[in-house]
């Protein structure tokens, strides 16, 4: 018995010292909701034929952005996959001047999974689906628009007006060289205008950029340690060029030095699809709030820890999250 009451002692003690230590993963379950509340009704109801509201039928939100003026930037893999909204939730326009994908991407069988090889490829075809291939949008510190379509292999660079001004990787050709991808996922930007992308669901690295598009460097490969990826499925860049990525399969935030130098990493009780890094420098990774040490700060309600494939934040803090089962929800600080 008093080995038994020794044990549980040390026991007690050390979920103290984890708390103490502020362990991220001691915290996730204890972040608390902190004041937002989800706004009713985004984007605005339509109106149909015989004068009464109808809803949206959006198609699998992937991505959703916030740009220069501050509109809303909706991308689901719809007949019309780009929507531009006002913060309030009017309808703006939709823009036709990128043709996403086909392919779909989707997880392997257990059965025929390859041990050390990507548990995810693409259809393409009749069993692909309507613009399947928008995957994320991102708005760059001049106001450009930047969308992944991770079955075409590319991602499109825009101006604020919707005009394509840069195309990184080959139309439909998947590969890992210098201007090559395999089922891309993401796009994000230092200060000094380099880009990074995560390649992503076939591929296990991530590409840097100059702001010309000329290849400089990459990191990463298949794996569970440090600094290696199963799924790295989201990028940011902090103030000071840290890069952080959602290797989402292992269940983890890793971070690197602008050159891809491994840092530290982060567990995280699910897999991370949406990620975001705020003007004061803390990050949404999904439904959940970051400070960059790795420390929850807070939650949003009516969301689980991963819940959304893109998130976004305004000026004013208003928190828009895009669920791949065609809603957008949009959180607001009370």
């Amino acid at each position: 018995m008093r080995l038994i009451r020794l044990s549980l002692l040390a026991l007690g003690w050390l979920g103290v010292a984890l708390c103490q230590s502020g362990n991220p993963a001691s915290l996730r379950d204890q972040a608390p909701n902190f004041g937002y509340k989800e706004a009713p009704d985004w984007p605005a109801l339509l109106t149909n034929a015989v004068g009464t509201s109808a809803a949206w039928n959006f198609i699998q939100v992937s991505g959703i952005a916030i740009d220069g003026r501050g509109h809303v930037l909706v991308l689901h893999r719809g007949a019309y996959p780009f929507l531009e909204f006002e913060s309030n939730g009017k309808f703006v326009r939709s823009w036709g001047s990128v043709i996403f994908s086909e392919g779909k991407v989707a997880a392997i069988a257990q059965a025929d999974r390859v041990p050390g090889r990507s548990a995810y490829s693409a259809v393409y075809g009749p069993a692909g689906c309507d613009s399947c291939g928008a995957h994320s949008v991102r708005v760059d510190p001049e106001h450009n628009i930047w969308v992944v379509d991770a079955p075409g292999q590319v991602i499109y660079k825009m101006d604020p007006q919707g005009k394509v001004i840069m195309q990184v990787g080959q139309k439909g050709v998947a590969g890992t060289g210098h201007n090559s991808f395999n089922l891309p996922t993401d796009v994000a930007f230092a200060s000094n205008g380099d880009f990074y992308v995560t390649d992503g669901y076939a591929s296990a690295r991530v590409v840097k950029f100059s702001h010309d598009g000329k290849y400089l460097l990459e990191w990463g490969t298949r794996g569970t340690g440090p600094g290696q990826f199963e799924l790295p499925h989201n990028v940011v860049v902090d103030a000071q060029g840290k890069v952080y990525v959602t290797d989402r399969e292992n269940r983890r935030i890793e971070v690197f030095d602008a050159n891809g130098k491994f840092l530290s990493q982060w567990p995280t009780i699910e897999g991370v699809s949406g990620f975001f890094m705020t003007k004061d420098q803390h990050l949404w990774a999904g439904a959940v709030l970051f400070n960059l040490d790795g420390h929850t700060v807070g939650r949003l309600p009516n969301g689980n820890a991963g819940s959304g494939h893109g998130v976004a934040v305004s000026d004013s803090g208003d928190v828009y999250l895009a669920q791949l089962n065609g809603k957008v929800q949009k959180f607001v600080k009370q």
